[in-house]
């Protein structure tokens, strides 16, 4: 059996138990309950209250002598044993008398590496997230191999005092156990990214990179994948009217290609409009959920533009609300693979091709900016680096990834992209945007080919391989600089970043040489123009 009884799991549990409800029965009960409100396009929405995304402060792994020495604790916070049993007797007494929502499914679509995920939660809306993101039972049966569990009770506080934690939120992974706490946040995707940390352990043990990334497939059967954090497009940009979404965040690659390790799609909805996204504005239907999205509550109408909960507004939707989707969500090799950075400061490139040592370098760089105005004290761009582009979510040393990612360029010949979904003309507040109808036509350049046979221009700060054309896209963009009326106002910004670049990469001094000097030219002094 993939999982034990919930006798074992909850003992002295006496509420009703709900298991693998349907969708139409979730969202009754949510309504009932007094979770959430039916919004006029038919998702159900939800407010989340004081945590409205991720919590990293409050995640922490069990230390057990088997991880003592293979857990990346620079990055991940220890927790021990003993603190784990008292949180995990807490969750199950406040469970108690609770009734709770069962879902048992799947994380991977690739059945060699299926995982079975069982999750119990208190609130009926958060069993119908977990439903429509992870892989339902219907599609793939849970094979007969341990799973995962996560107990998800955001009512069940914490005492730092008592519990030995930093606050009355909790996510907390025990991988002896297979049990996954979660506590005090009733941010849903604590769960999904509890899943995704299992999964960027369990994989590379089996030579299977994990990855955090969108994909989707071409008519000829290519591959690309969209890396990037949150807010540089993988969603948007891998939900294309002419290709085949394979999945929008979390992906393996293993020897068979590429393999959804979700069932569904959390997009973020801030600004969503139909004209930018029309397949994502046409998911949020009956069965999804959206997370702190304002909302009227006489009409019931939505504005996306509204920031008043938070600017990390979310739908979670099962893949298939996409019409040209795959799932469960398995590809072939990647063809093309695309570094998604939204840099606030305005001098990268807004597309470049990347060598392999320079896919390694921006890979374990996983650098994008942080936006004025976007966080409380924040007043101007802020660089933010992540290594594999994913670093909360990995248990293990970046290197191991990375070395997986260099194994599978080199042996299935991808091609490697550098993309800037960010600011042009100046930084944040005075340049603009680039147009996400230009972004749109450099990624269908880059991945049908096209920019394999066109003249590149070494950038002369960031050491990047920038094509002269691109159709559909103007000449004068694709340099930066040239859309920056103050030459020297922009070498200083450039080199600023490429400064920046260089203090974050210090850390991976061990890398060869050549790739360390992939990354920016160390003596930036070339003249712009």
């Amino acid at each position: 059996m993939a999982f034990g009884g919930m006798k074992d799991l909850l003992p002295g549990h006496t509420g009703k138990v709900y298991h693998n409800l349907p969708v139409p029965k979730l969202v009754e009960m949510a309504l009932i309950r007094g979770e959430g409100a039916i919004t006029a396009s038919g998702a159900l929405q939800v407010v989340t209250g004081k945590y409205t995304g991720r919590s990293p402060d409050d995640k922490f792994i069990v230390e057990t002598p088997e991880l003592k020495d293979e857990i990346w604790w620079q990055n991940n916070k220890r927790i021990s044993e003993k603190v784990f049993a008292g949180l995990y007797s807490k969750v199950v007494n406040y469970l108690k008398n609770k009734d709770v929502f069962v879902f048992e499914g799947c994380a991977g679509a690739d059945s060699a590496y299926t995982l079975p995920v069982r999750v119990v939660n208190e609130f009926a809306w958060q069993n119908l997230f977990v439903h429509q993101l992870f892989i339902r039972p219907d599609a793939i049966t849970p094979p007969d191999r341990p799973g995962f569990t996560i107990l998800a009770a955001p009512g069940c506080t914490a005492d730092p005092a008592v519990d030995g934690t930093f606050s009355e939120a909790f996510v907390v992974v025990n991988f002896a156990q297979r049990i996954i706490l979660v506590g005090g946040s009733h941010y849903a995707g604590e769960m999904k990214k509890s899943i995704f940390s299992i999964m960027n352990y369990l994989l590379p043990k089996q030579q299977i990179l994990s990855m955090h990334c969108s994909a989707n497939k071409g008519v000829d059967n290519d591959v690309a994948l969209f890396f990037g954090l949150s807010g540089t497009g993988k969603t948007s940009l891998s939900a294309d009217p002419d290709r085949l979404l394979i999945g929008d965040d979390e992906h393996g690659w293993g020897p068979n290609g590429v393999f959804n390790i979700e069932g569904g799609c959390y997009a973020k909805c801030i600004k969503l409009s139909h004209k930018n996204e029309p397949q994502i504005w046409d998911a949020i239907k009956f069965g999804s959920v959206l997370e702190n999205v304002v909302m009227d509550e006489e009409t019931r109408e939505l504005d996306y533009d509204s920031d008043a909960l938070t600017e990390n507004s979310r739908a979670a939707y099962p893949i298939d609300f996409i019409p040209n989707s795959i799932y469960p969500g398995v590809g072939g090799h990647p063809n093309t693979i695309v570094f998604l950075t939204a840099d606030a400061f305005g001098v990268l490139p807004p597309i470049a091709k990347l060598s392999p040592e320079q896919a390694m370098y921006y890979f374990l760089s996983g650098y994008t900016s942080k936006l004025a105005g976007t966080e409380r004290g924040i007043t101007e761009p802020q660089a933010t680096f992540s290594a594999c582009f994913g670093a909360p979510f990995l248990p293990l040393p970046p290197l191991v990834y990375a070395e997986l990612l260099k194994a599978k360029i080199s042996q299935h010949n991808t091609r490697v992209f550098l993309i800037n979904t960010g600011w042009q003309g100046g930084a944040y507040g005075v340049g603009k945007r680039i147009s996400i109808q230009h972004t749109r036509r450099m990624v269908s350049a880059a991945l049908n080919g096209y920019l394999d046979f066109v003249d590149y221009v070494t950038h002369p700060i960031f050491n990047l391989a920038v094509p002269a054309k691109c159709p559909g896209v103007p000449d004068s963009i694709l340099m930066p600089q040239n859309t920056w009326t103050d030459q020297e106002a922009y070498r200083l910004s450039a080199e600023r970043l490429a400064g920046m670049f260089h203090k974050n990469f210090a850390k991976f001094s061990d890398m060869p040489g050549e790739v360390i000097q992939s990354g920016p030219f160390k003596s930036a002094a070339a003249q712009v123009g």
